[in-house]
């Protein structure tokens, strides 16, 4: 399959993505745990990660699908949100909790 429809099917199928280094139970990174952790407090059970440590094919496509070079990146609703300090900005304004109020649980 296409990295990139691959990537498409991903976040578009699932509420919440998180592409990140290692996983939500052991992150290999500290900005992919900070994102993790905050989507975990906002109450996001039904995250859909994917390690691109061990990914490799999707590292380099999701930079290219979502226009962002670094990682993490989180998507809800198909739509990219953006990375670590996107991510803990919006949570600290309260506007990330208002995203994921749409989500389906």
């Amino acid at each position: 399959m296409d990295i990139q429809k691959l990537i498409h099917e991903q976040v578009t199928t699932h509420p919440v993505v998180l592409y990140m280094k290692g996983t939500p139970q052991f992150p290999q990174c500290g900005y992919s745990a900070n994102t993790a952790n905050i989507l975990r407090a906002c109450g996001v059970t039904n995250l859909f990660s994917v390690n691109l440590l061990v990914e490799h094919e999707i590292r380099e496509g999701i930079k290219e699908y979502a226009s962002w070079p670094t990682i993490p990146l989180v998507f809800i609703n198909g739509q990219f949100i953006g990375g670590a300090d996107i991510t803990r900005d919006l949570y600290q304004s309260g506007e990330l909790q208002k995203m994921l109020a749409t989500v389906p649980a």
